[in-house]
């Protein structure tokens, strides 16, 4: 509409009705699905807590109370008797060092040659590659267990039971490691790997100097869970070993018992002391744990 005001025409635009706001569903779908997802982490993170929380106070009873009341969880009087037993018993601190030992050896091992071979199947162009790759797939479907008796008749061969190698070398190949690896180094653009060799870069240069300075987060995820893996090993360790001051940790702690089986408040304390180094572990390197599941999840 147009109206007179001191002989200036002013012009007024009509007046609309304006929509009210409408919510975006998208928005509070997307907050409902996050509240959600986190009950259910913080339910199974819960579930998880619990058994750490209750070896703990168990581990603290008195034998006799556990005896009585085994349903109960909690004491008046809390005792350490159960840690002192096994310290009694037990060379710990040889089975801690003996652990520590072969997990690290292991792990630097294990990263090492799972890089390069994944290193060469991802960016080194050779024949049979593929070939590789289905056998190295092959190699995820054999158990273990079936390879258990070849390789102890090798090391006994060779003179390494009762030794670190012993424990370490058949731990070494990771099939599992290697595709961590090569997934991680398949995202990796190969302009960058063209131009280190187009600057006089060798293979083995190439791997060091340009590809795994960028690779910090798989093998952040890499070493913890190799290095996880090979300190809860009780199986390996149990055939290679007999010497009570070679054990590594879960196989000593095993062999702390008597002729009557093992007090439910030493047993806790056992599982306690092996699960300590662990949530260590995870304390200092969660944030890389988690940025390397997360990079390697968006290659």
């Amino acid at each position: 509409m147009t109206s007179l005001t001191d002989g200036a025409t002013t012009v007024t635009a009509p007046a609309t009705d304006t929509p009210a706001a409408v919510p975006d569903r998208r928005i509070d779908s997307e907050k409902l699905f996050n509240r959600v997802a986190l009950g259910v982490l913080i339910a199974f993170a819960l579930l998880w807590l619990i058994p750490l929380v209750y070896a703990v106070l168990i581990s603290v009873r008195p034998t006799s109370e556990v005896l009585a009341d085994p349903s109960s969880w909690f004491t008046s009087n809390p005792t350490f008797d159960a840690y002192d037993s096994l310290f009694d018993k037990g060379n710990i601190l040889y089975w801690y060092a003996n652990s520590f030992i072969t997990s690290a050896l292991t792990t630097v091992i294990t990263v090492v040659a799972a890089s390069m071979a994944a290193f060469a199947l991802s960016q080194v162009r050779f024949r049979f590659r593929q070939g590789v790759n289905m056998l190295l797939l092959a190699g995820i479907m054999i158990p273990m267990q079936v390879l258990m008796i070849p390789q102890f008749l090798t090391l006994e061969s060779a003179g390494l039971l009762n030794t670190y190698w012993g424990v370490v070398l058949p731990q070494v190949p990771n099939v599992v490691a290697v595709f961590v690896f090569k997934t991680f180094f398949d995202g990796i653009p190969r302009e960058l790997i063209e131009a280190a060799r187009a600057d006089g870069a060798g293979w083995l240069r190439t791997y060091w100097q340009i590809v795994m300075p960028i690779s910090r987060p798989a093998v952040s995820a890499v070493t913890i869970f190799v290095f996880v893996h090979v300190w809860n090993n009780f199986l390996w360790p149990l055939l290679v070993v007999t010497d009570p001051e070679m054990m590594t940790l879960p196989v000593g702690l095993n062999s702390v018992q008597d002729a009557f089986g093992v007090p439910l408040p030493q047993l806790m304390a056992s599982a306690v002391l092996g699960a300590i180094p662990l949530l260590v572990v995870f304390a200092l390197f969660q944030r890389r744990i988690v940025s390397g599941i997360a990079g390697m999840g968006l290659k």
